[in-house]
């Protein structure tokens, strides 16, 4: 007697021809890794901010934290669709990459680096926990080589 267990994905998920633009289940989890460290990084420093500030953290830093804290309750998401929420990550990823470059580099360069900047730079470097949990080949087969969708 043959018992087995049912998958969740169909049988042909890594076989079938479209395979590379597919994700692995081991790389769905990755993903869910990253969707459940960027909630609860942004859910424990963010949000307390948000519930609990002042007019004085409002009028300074209310728009950052408002993104922040949206970002946090997207990741959310994350963790049911892990694919469908790649969006949000490549956002994370890009967003603390221009920031790195473009703004912390120069400040360094020029020896210019405040221990406000250094806080902001400690913070935003935690983004390179994300690079390796992206499935890059399924992003750049998906959002590169795919045919874009129709204008019309």
């Amino acid at each position: 007697m043959s018992s087995t267990v049912a998958s969740p994905l169909p049988s042909d998920y890594l076989t079938s021809p479209a395979a590379g633009s597919r994700v692995s289940l081991f790389r769905l989890y990755t993903l869910r890794v990253a969707y459940l460290v960027l909630a609860l990084g942004l859910g424990a420093m963010v949000w307390p901010s948000v519930i609990n500030h002042t007019n004085d953290t409002a009028a300074r830093h209310g728009p950052q934290l408002a993104l922040l804290a949206g970002i946090g309750a997207t990741a959310i998401l994350g963790l049911r669709y892990p694919v469908k929420m790649l969006p949000l990550l490549l956002f994370e990823v890009i967003w603390k990459a221009i920031y790195l470059i473009a703004f912390a580099l120069p400040l360094w360069a020029a020896h210019q680096i405040t221990p406000a900047v250094a806080e902001d730079i400690q913070a935003v470097l935690w983004v390179v926990i994300f690079i390796p949990l992206i499935p890059w080949r399924y992003v750049f087969a998906q959002y590169v080589l795919e045919r874009s969708e129709p204008w019309k």
